[in-house]
């Protein structure tokens, strides 16, 4: 079969330098509206992903993303948010990004290219079986993460990836595929658009559907969020008058005496 990425397509629209402004934003939200629908085709491939991720970070395991350019950098986004939302060690959910930490800002030159380095990055982690790792490519075809998950294989550790070109090498190669098709960008092989936003929502999907499997939240309450600026301890003091039914006084007494709104909620009268 041939293989063809849709991605990089020719856009459905032409004369962009010609649209007004209003034009341009509702032509682009048009696009936009599409995503979501095509994520909801790929809801079985999260769910597999994700019960092979529970599995894992029960039994002491953790979570990698990896990827290149705008892909590895909204891997690092979401791996990034899980300790401050779910109050999660920093060393569960784990973001590599082609280039390390310098190409979360600025490119690096030839980094997504090298079909070694993706592995040396995850030895520099001790990566193992217990461990789950999933490449971040649109394109479905960046060297660095197509060599890390070959080698993953080999190593007997479970692979996954997001990609949104159907029957490309990356998803040959992973285990537990995610393939989202959105289709052809609005300015023609930008991928940082419609693939990169399909890509956000999966990665929000894996993640808090992971955390609320390993009993991060309660009812629907971020109760181990780490209480890191006044707008938290508020939600936190809330949260605690809500459950418990007490004055916001008294709340905010427990919230400071315990660190959390879980510990306070469970210490209450104790």
């Amino acid at each position: 079969m041939t293989f063809t990425k849709t991605t990089e397509q020719a856009s459905n629209y032409d004369h962009l330098e010609k649209m007004n402004i209003s034009e341009l934003l509702s032509n682009i939200n048009k696009e936009d509206k599409t995503v979501p629908e095509a994520v909801e085709k790929s809801i079985p491939q999260i769910e597999a992903l994700v019960f092979q991720i529970v599995e894992k970070l029960k039994n002491g395991g953790r979570l990698f993303y990896m990827g290149a350019g705008t892909s590895g950098r909204l891997g690092v986004v979401d791996a990034s948010e899980c300790p401050p939302t779910f109050g999660v060690s920093y060393d569960l959910v784990i973001g590599l990004i082609a280039g390390g930490d310098p190409a979360i800002r600025k490119a690096v030159e030839f980094a997504e290219d090298n079909t070694e380095q993706g592995w040396k990055d995850l030895e520099d982690y001790q990566i193992s079986e217990k461990d789950v790792v999933i490449g971040i490519a649109a394109s479905g075809t960046t060297p660095y993460v197509i060599g890390a998950l070959k080698k993953c294989n080999e190593s007997n550790i479970i692979t996954g990836c997001i990609t949104c070109n159907a029957g490309s090498p990356l998803a040959t190669t992973a285990q537990y595929p995610i393939v989202v098709i959105v289709g052809p960008e609005f300015v023609t092989g930008s991928s940082r658009m419609k693939a990169g936003t399909a890509q956000k929502l999966v990665l929000n999907m894996i993640s808090t559907a992971t955390m609320i499997q390993l009993g991060r939240v309660k009812g629907n309450k971020m109760v181990d969020m780490q209480l890191s600026n006044n707008k938290l301890v508020d939600r936190g003091t809330r949260m605690i008058m809500e459950e418990l039914k007490i004055e916001r006084a008294l709340a905010s007494e427990l919230l400071e005496k315990y660190g959390s709104v879980r510990n306070a909620i469970n210490n209450y009268g104790a």
